[in-house]
């Protein structure tokens, strides 16, 4: 799967412009947390390892563009559930215990990082030239805690646990 996105991504990136997302950093964000001291990283997995769900399966069948911060995206066209309650019942668990959880301003919205800089001029949103590709089907069995950290080549991300889906 990562690879294949990888694979979208830089031909895109080739065709518009911008920075494919690395096969080794694909991801979809639950809950982005910014900067936490490393004395609450206990808790913070003690809190993760509270929230449950079921393993699901996400059909990436779209791209889309977002002309505010120049991403091109992978996503899915049907609203899946369990991800979505899984977001929702983690961002909760994180908020009640004070951590600051970048909740996004329209609501959750599902979806993998392909390019990011993608020039304003490429007319990406206006011409709809998104690259085509066959769905792909994203088994979810796990969620987990990252450490990113910026580096020249773009973010570097370390797991540092990972947390089980039923």
């Amino acid at each position: 799967m990562a690879d294949r996105l990888a694979e979208i991504a830089a031909n895109a990136a080739a065709n518009f412009g911008g920075r494919a997302t690395r096969c080794n950093t694909i991801h979809l964000t639950l809950a982005f947390l910014g900067e936490v001291p490393e004395s609450r990283l206990a808790e913070l997995c003690a809190l993760a390892d509270s929230v449950q769900g079921p393993s699901f399966t996400m059909v990436l069948d779209r791209l889309g563009y977002w002309r505010h911060n120049h991403l091109l995206w992978a996503g899915s066209q049907a609203p899946v559930a369990p991800l979505g309650e899984l977001v929702s019942c983690l961002r909760s668990v994180l908020a009640n215990a004070g951590f600051k959880v970048d909740a996004e301003r329209q609501g959750f919205v599902p979806h993998v990082t392909l390019v990011r800089k993608v020039p304003a001029n490429a007319g990406l949103l206006e011409n709809h030239q998104f690259p085509s590709f066959e769905s792909l089907a994203w088994r979810a069995d796990r969620f987990v805690l990252v450490r990113s950290r910026l580096s020249s080549s773009g973010s570097e991300y370390l797991i540092l646990r990972e947390f089980s889906l039923s």
